[in-house]
């Protein structure tokens, strides 16, 4: 069931919260990133991935430009999006707020040196396909080279809190 919308309005720089806002009544799944770095496990905590294609089998991300961690990510030539757990808030929240927090975490490399969780909804090892300016964000395109999946309910995010989804 739908409400009706309050009032529409332009996006500008009187209305950012309001434009975070509509764009937080999207509910997405949560992810964490990793990739190495000369300083360690890079690590980010992401909501804007997606699928893009089946051949070649390709996902999407897109970083904020303006994040610390960017220069890490954009420097690698691979990557790993882990598909969080609904069990796996903590960790979401642990490493949007800290980015040395998978440092000492006892993680292992995969193939391509990338450190990775050993527990998740799934993973897309990828190697980088190609990188598009978006505004403030870059969208990083990955060709995956290996994905991995287990059972148990997705961490999801909406409204700028973690939130459940309700099956059929």
């Amino acid at each position: 069931m739908t409400r009706p919308i309050p009032h529409s309005f332009v996006p500008d720089a009187q209305n950012g919260r309001l434009l975070r806002d509509a764009f937080g009544r999207f509910a997405t799944g949560v992810t964490v990133v990793t990739a190495a770095s000369d300083d360690g496990c890079a690590a980010m905590t992401a909501n804007s991935f997606s699928s893009i294609s089946m051949d070649p089998p390709l996902v999407m991300w897109a970083p904020a430009r303006a994040s610390s961690r960017f220069p890490m990510f954009a420097k690698a030539a691979h990557f790993a999006v882990h598909v969080l757990a609904a069990d796996q808030a903590d960790l979401a929240w642990t490493v949007a707020r800290n980015r040395n927090a998978l440092d000492e975490a006892g993680l292992v490399a995969n193939p391509e040196g990338v450190p990775v969780l050993d527990r998740c909804l799934a993973r897309f090892d990828c190697g980088l396909f190609a990188m598009h300016e978006a505004g403030d964000h870059m969208i990083v395109v990955g060709r995956v080279l290996r994905a991995q999946i287990t059972e148990g309910e997705p961490l999801a995010f909406f409204g700028g809190q973690i939130a459940g989804i309700a099956r059929g």
